[in-house]
């Protein structure tokens, strides 16, 4: 899977996520940090990414409507420190069928995977 990740989440997800086979880069890389969160999903899409992210502007299912984009994946954990994320993403794409969420709208907390999918 080609994979964006936001800047909210540890750079270290970056080898982890490639050593599980998905080509990934990052906000930073690309320098687009603190930008406007438009132009952050524009670069994913039109790298066709997947994006991950902690980011609740992206959780608006009316505007990210799953099957018009590349997926979407939402990590929200009630203690979200940088080893807590790093561990909860790389888990959930070691464990997952990650391929099923393309175009789809992901939901993560500590225990549970919301998966809204295209209609």
């Amino acid at each position: 899977m080609n994979i964006k990740l936001d800047e909210n989440l540890p750079e270290r997800l970056v080898p982890k996520l490639k050593a599980l086979g998905h080509d990934v880069d990052t906000v930073r890389s690309e320098q687009l940090a603190g930008r406007d969160d438009d132009e952050v999903w524009q670069a994913a899409q039109v790298a066709d990414r997947f994006l991950i992210t902690q980011d609740l502007d992206f959780s608006d299912v009316r505007r990210f409507k799953p099957g018009t984009h590349a997926g979407l994946l939402l990590v929200r954990l009630a203690q979200p420190g940088r080893n807590a994320l790093a561990a909860r993403v790389a888990m959930l794409f070691a464990t997952e069928q990650i391929d099923h969420w393309r175009g789809c709208l992901v939901v993560a907390t500590e225990h549970k995977v919301r998966v809204k999918r295209p209609i």
